[in-house]
């Protein structure tokens, strides 16, 4: 198992402190962390989502924009990572919800295997007690104090504290949401039951939605991109009867939810994560190409028109 997941995000961000203007965002001490704004009050920008979408992933993918497809005339964001589990759930994933009574925000990054609080790290351990910890917060104001000793009572004291902040409602904040094509695919296997272990590689591609006025609308914009939008490939090595069992269970069709916008589901059950179908958060099309067989095998379809509405083109 890879380690050292909070060093490699830091060396990403230590980076984006040197380019800090280039970018567009701006870098503050806040309580005992270094807290790097990509969108909450500086603009932030294309790179800048590149950059923070490669920090959560722990530099062990690759994100970038494509030019627009056949389904919608926007930019596509494509993953490639040759280390899922590592990169996607050990690191990426946003299983840390940081709530305080003034601050909220979802937190994704290498942290997370950090705390090893969730029990995904009891059945992957990660071995992160260096001297850096890094975090992504999808959030629409900076971290207070209150919400920084939060996260610092689940890391080692020691360690110096890199939080990057963007709300979904940025430029910054819409690219890192939409790059999480590869890691909702590992997620949702990981959920039925399936060997994430036994997958070797991932790639994914998603339209990048306009960048919403607010981030509730922004929230709806990005998850139909993953839902209707994106298709994933993973290679794996594994008998092709568990993927003929696994597989229709995969992608977004698998959920009675499927077909409609997910800003209507979200309204729906009062702005609840929790309280929506769990089979709904998947990529719209999940392609698995078996190492072992040499077969591959589709799942899934994808929704252009629901795109078209959801992003207002």
């Amino acid at each position: 198992m890879l380690n050292q997941l909070n060093e490699r995000s830091a060396r990403i961000l230590q980076n984006a402190v040197s380019n800090a203007d280039d970018l567009r965002i701006e870098v503050s001490q806040l309580a005992q962390a270094k807290v790097l704004d990509f969108g909450v009050k500086s603009p932030g920008g294309i790179e800048a989502g590149l950059v923070l979408a490669r920090t959560c992933m722990a530099g062990l993918g690759h994100v970038d924009l494509h030019a627009a497809g056949s389904l919608i005339d926007v930019p596509q964001v494509f993953v490639r990572t040759d280390h899922p589990l590592a990169a996607c759930l050990q690191s990426q994933y946003a299983g840390w919800k940081i709530a305080t009574d003034d601050f909220f925000a979802m937190g994704s990054g290498p942290m997370r295997a950090a705390a090893a609080s969730e029990e995904l790290f009891d059945e992957f351990p990660a071995q992160e007690d260096g001297p850096v910890c890094v975090g992504v917060l999808e959030a629409g104001s900076l971290p207070t104090e209150a919400a920084i000793q939060t996260v610092r009572e689940k890391l080692t004291k020691h360690a110096e504290l890199f939080l990057a902040v963007a709300p979904t409602a940025s430029q910054a904040g819409n690219i890192q949401v939409v790059a999480r094509s590869v890691e909702t695919a590992m997620h949702k296997l990981h959920e039925l039951k399936f060997p994430v272990d036994v997958i070797v590689s991932g790639t994914g591609t998603a339209p990048l939605p306009p960048v919403a006025n607010d981030d509730l609308a922004g929230i709806g914009r990005t998850n139909d991109s993953i839902l209707y939008g994106s298709v994933v490939n993973l290679w794996v090595r594994c008998e092709d009867e568990l993927i003929e069992e696994i597989g229709p269970q995969t992608p977004s069709n698998s959920s009675s939810s499927h077909g409609q916008s997910f800003l209507k589901l979200f309204k729906e059950a009062n702005h609840d994560f929790y309280a929506l179908d769990k089979a709904l958060f998947s990529p719209a099309v999940v392609i698995f190409h078996n190492l072992t067989s040499g077969r591959s095998l589709r799942f899934g379809t994808l929704m252009p028109e629901l795109l078209h509405r959801s992003f207002g083109m």
